[in-house]
């Protein structure tokens, strides 16, 4: 059994907003304390927010981000996913690409802009490239690991009903190792998100990145900085929480044995 009791429904909401409101008033009090005519209050920002939403630019450049991340990272997914289930049923073809794998995965996607714009220009381009090379190798090595982890017993049973290899791997491996290549694509969105607000500053003229340079060079405006900057953190949060509630649903729980 787990020794760490499960937190109350109540506790899951009321914590949580305890803490943020102990921020605000930590990050209230302390502009008033220093007197400062830089860093901005909560309550200029929630005017700077009013302003967005009054001049419709926030929705805009919310919706440019989104957009973006969903063709970057649902290309990284549509390739990553068969990729790496395939270098995970096959040893010797991830020997082969195994390497090569670990060399590009540690280049930071911030790495290539400079060859992203050379190569596709300043625009959607350039940034949704951007976002898949940040995606890609996270979903992978993923899928590469929740393939080759998989009990060999499953593998056993599937082949004692008669399965072949294809069928074998959509309907016994796939579904054991789909805990991890979701922990995978959760990974991989989170880098997606942080790599669009970095492509956005230097390759496009919209979206949330460009809303907080735009804001630091037009007037330095930080208010606007700091707004988009916690609309940033509000939109990782949901998408976050979105794919949690994927590690939830029965069929996918199956796959996760309990440690305790």
């Amino acid at each position: 059994m787990n020794s760490l009791a499960e937190p109350k429904k109540w506790e899951r909401f009321f914590w949580p907003l305890l803490a943020s409101a102990l921020v605000l008033a930590l990050w209230h009090y302390s502009v008033v304390w220093t007197a400062t005519k830089i860093f901005p209050s909560p309550r200029d920002v929630e005017k700077g927010i009013a302003e967005l939403i009054h001049k419709r630019v926030l929705w805009r450049d919310i919706i440019d981000s989104l957009r973006r991340v969903a063709l970057g990272f649902g290309a990284a997914a549509a390739l990553g996913i068969p990729l790496g289930l395939t270098f995970g049923w096959y040893p010797a073809a991830n020997q082969i690409v195994n390497p090569l794998l670990q060399i590009l995965r540690p280049i930071s996607p911030i790495a290539w802009i400079p060859v992203a714009i050379i190569l596709l220009g300043v625009g959607d381009h350039a940034a949704t490239s951007l976002i898949f090379l940040g995606a890609f190798f996270p979903i992978v090595v993923a899928c590469v690991d929740g393939v080759t982890n998989v009990p060999s017993v499953f593998r056993l049973a599937g082949r004692n009903f008669g399965l072949g290899p294809a069928r074998l791997l959509a309907r016994v491996v796939f579904p054991a190792a789909l805990p991890k290549i979701i922990v995978g694509l959760r990974i991989a969105l989170g880098i997606a998100w942080l790599v669009v607000v970095a492509a956005e500053m230097v390759a496009v003229d919209s979206g949330l990145g460009y809303l907080v340079i735009d804001s630091r060079n037009s007037g330095k405006r930080y208010d606007l900085v700091v707004a988009a900057m916690l609309i940033i953190g509000l939109i990782g949060l949901v998408l976050d929480t979105g794919f949690r509630r994927l590690e939830t649903i029965k069929s996918v729980r199956w796959g996760f044995r309990d440690e305790s």
